[in-house]
């Protein structure tokens, strides 16, 4: 049976394309006040205008990176729906096929500062509003990278690993408070994540809805049950 969040209000950084996208699709025809943000203001207004069509959508130019950027971003939320229920922290960067010799520490900064400190800001920011409304969920996308590291991947793997610790003390940290803490550790997603091109030829990734049903499914447990970690794969990948 579909979970009813009628009476929730759900942010979605980076929710204008991809996962995030889909994810801020799911909720809103689930009933939820849908805020989405992004760093492109043309792409917050196409995200807005496409998800109205399926529900209650607001939305913010932000970068997670800037911590004024996202407490005026949860004010926003606030004023537009009264509140914070749900956040879904998934706005992310990756730079891929670079060693740690050729990375510059530009694009290293980035990647933490996105992956990890936007995350904390969101959630730091956050959580006291969760606690006026008795509680609330975070899920955090993170990613089957952070915990297996590859080669020229390595401030990713950084990023992600750091997040998958980040998550699980968070959730000690919070759970008494009414509020959950769960993270999604994803495999290949056919998106343009990271300079990829998504396309038919790739059917066998994982696509973004697989992600956003991750999502619904946590949100539909009864209060008792915490499922603090999900790891999706695709389950027929290219043999090598």
């Amino acid at each position: 049976m579909p979970v009813d969040l009628n009476s929730k209000i759900a942010i979605v950084t980076g929710g204008t394309k991809g996962i995030g996208y889909a994810i801020a699709e799911s909720l809103a025809k689930s009933g939820a006040s849908v805020f989405v943000c992004g760093r492109n203001e043309r792409d917050v207004k196409n995200a807005i205008e496409n998800l109205s069509g399926s529900g209650n959508a607001a939305g913010s130019v932000c970068d997670v990176r800037n911590e004024d950027d996202v407490t005026a971003m949860l004010r926003s939320c606030v004023e537009a729906f009264g509140g914070v229920d749900i956040l879904i922290n998934n706005a992310g960067i990756g730079y891929f096929g670079k060693t740690v010799e050729e990375l510059s520490g530009d694009e290293f900064r980035q990647t933490l500062e996105t992956n990890l400190f936007g995350v904390f800001y969101a959630c730091h920011h956050a959580i006291p509003l969760m606690k006026t409304r008795g509680g609330g969920y975070i899920i955090n996308i993170s990613s089957l990278a952070g915990q297996n590291a590859h080669a020229r991947m390595a401030a990713y793997n950084a990023s992600k690993f750091g997040l998958n610790g980040f998550s699980e003390a968070l959730m000690q940290e919070v759970r008494h408070d009414g509020i959950k803490v769960s993270y999604i550790c994803p495999g290949s997603v056919n998106t343009d994540f990271g300079g990829d091109t998504a396309g038919p030829e790739k059917a066998w990734q994982l696509q973004p809805g697989d992600i956003a049903e991750a999502v619904i499914d946590l949100l539909s447990f009864d209060r008792r049950a915490l499922p603090s970690k999900i790891e999706i794969r695709p389950s027929a990948p290219p043999k090598s």
